[in-house]
């Protein structure tokens, strides 16, 4: 059965004084507004709604937990980026992240969603220097990659993987497509692994040819 199947939410969170308990294992889910964070969760969960999908940027400003039945936590980040919100609201929830990120002691791994077409934005790259120094693991969805061709894709991957290893040797990347429910089997063994559900396994390493199946041909 997936990892992610029948999740369960457990709360939501304004403010960093009313995390549950750091008792367990989590894993956190963050991206830019619009880059496709809360279809990856809903894609991996099997579930249309279980992350709320919103076509307002930057909608959803709550830190979201769901309880895997395998144990271990999914916890939804707040998107970022270009949502059209106050200075007050963005600044908050900057401190906000970057608290959590830097001081969660369950945190075992960030899952870093980034739109295929434009990777590694400077405020993606804000959310490497926060977390770079807890030397915990990242790993990149490549969201939307059913947009790109697949050389098109296949060479973003490279380039993401060069960039990423710069930050970190042990920092990851793949293709993903929620759309053609791509890269599922992928993510589900990297996040089962910090977990403890999974064996380790090589996910660094790009397949030879077709690493991505649904991707759009030239």
């Amino acid at each position: 059965m997936s990892l992610f199947r029948n999740a369960r939410f457990v709360r939501s969170v304004h403010d960093l004084r009313d995390l549950p308990p750091a008792d367990g294992v989590e894993v956190a889910f963050a991206g830019r507004s619009n880059a496709g964070k809360s279809s990856a969760i809903n894609t991996l969960a099997d579930h249309t709604r279980l992350a709320f999908v919103s076509k307002t940027p930057g909608r959803t400003q709550l830190i979201n937990f769901f309880e895997l039945p395998a144990g271990g936590t999914l916890v939804d980040l707040p998107g970022y980026g270009y949502a059209k919100v106050p200075d007050s609201v963005r600044r908050h929830w900057e401190k906000t992240l970057a608290t959590y990120l830097q001081t969660r002691p369950s945190l075992a791994g960030l899952v870093l969603v980034m739109d295929a077409r434009h990777p590694l934005a400077p405020r993606d790259r804000m959310m490497l220097e926060w977390f770079g120094p807890t030397g915990r693991p990242v790993h990149a969805l490549l969201t939307k990659a059913d947009k790109l061709s697949r050389s098109a894709a296949l060479q973003t991957l490279r380039q993401v993987r060069e960039e990423l290893a710069a930050y970190d040797p042990q920092y990851s990347a793949q293709l993903f497509s929620s759309l053609k429910s791509t890269g599922v089997e992928e993510a589900e063994a990297v996040i089962g692994r910090w977990l403890g559900h999974a064996p380790e396994t090589d996910i660094k390493k790009p397949q030879a040819k077709g690493e991505s199946p649904g991707l759009k041909t030239p």
